[in-house]
């Protein structure tokens, strides 16, 4: 695929600044359903995560304006930031980033920008496996997972910008890319995932992407909490419905 890695483009005080509106806030994490577009768990992705919003404080914002200038790709077709976390023997397999359900398609993801927000002694990579292992690569600095393609290796302060579209506006299977597993260290890094058009105010409303026909956001039905997303992936609608369900009813879907 069409992908450019940025050295240095967060500094350590904007890497520990999102891991710190982080921490406390973490739960396993989901992935989209190619069918139905409704979040589901998955043992292809064994990390844990949370989202923040959009604009949610200067610092964030600032880093999304500087995605904008990288990417060209304007601020509010992003959705919110997902910050993952990956401990040793964690991994997210191959997968695509754009959707494959009607609903998604309709203002599917273009690109991906993901930020590296600490150093991994060993293993931690993203790895392309529909592409070619570069032929003067030394293996050795690798782990096996990331010598099953080009791959790029997580470095603190680092940022990898991918396309999931052609030019012509195809969908790209050489897109498939995986997050190798930590086998030295851990590893955090923070998703921005970008669309065609516009996805509303705060990145957040990507349940009218996912849910084709879906909840929408009144005042009588949504989230109270940047984090009910995150719950609600981790199976919480079920385990606390009584907070829940009044709280988070719009990421619950039960409106």
């Amino acid at each position: 695929p069409r992908a450019f890695v940025y050295e240095g483009f967060l500094t350590d005080e904007e890497c520990d600044h999102i891991l710190a509106l982080s921490k406390g806030h973490l739960h396993k994490s989901g992935v989209v359903d190619a069918k139905t577009g409704g979040s589901t768990t998955s043992d292809i992705r064994t990390s844990t995560g949370t989202f923040i919003s959009r604009a949610h404080d200067p610092t964030i914002t600032a880093i999304e304006e500087r995605i904008e200038l990288w990417s060209q790709i304007p601020v509010d077709h992003g959705e919110a930031l997902q910050v993952l976390r990956y401990e040793n023997g964690q991994e997210y397999k191959a997968h695509f980033d754009y959707f494959f359900h009607k609903g998604g398609k309709r203002n599917n993801r273009i690109a991906t920008v993901l930020l590296y927000l600490s150093d991994v002694e060993e293993g931690g990579e993203t790895v392309f496996p529909n592409t070619d292992v570069p032929t003067d690569r030394d293996r050795s600095q690798y782990s096996e997972c990331g010598n099953g393609g080009k791959s790029v290796k997580a470095r603190k302060g680092d940022a990898l910008l991918f396309w999931s579209m052609k030019p012509g506006g195809e969908l790209d299977p050489g897109s498939s890319h995986a997050g190798c597993p930590v086998i030295k260290g851990v590893k955090w890094t923070a998703t921005k995932w970008m669309h065609v058009n516009a996805i509303g105010k705060h990145g957040d409303d990507v349940h009218k992407i996912f849910y084709e026909g879906g909840p929408q956001a009144t005042e009588s039905c949504k989230d109270t909490d940047d984090a009910c997303r995150g719950w609600a992936e981790s199976g919480e609608c079920d385990k606390n419905p009584g907070f829940m369900l009044k709280s988070c009813a719009m990421s619950c879907r039960a409106c």
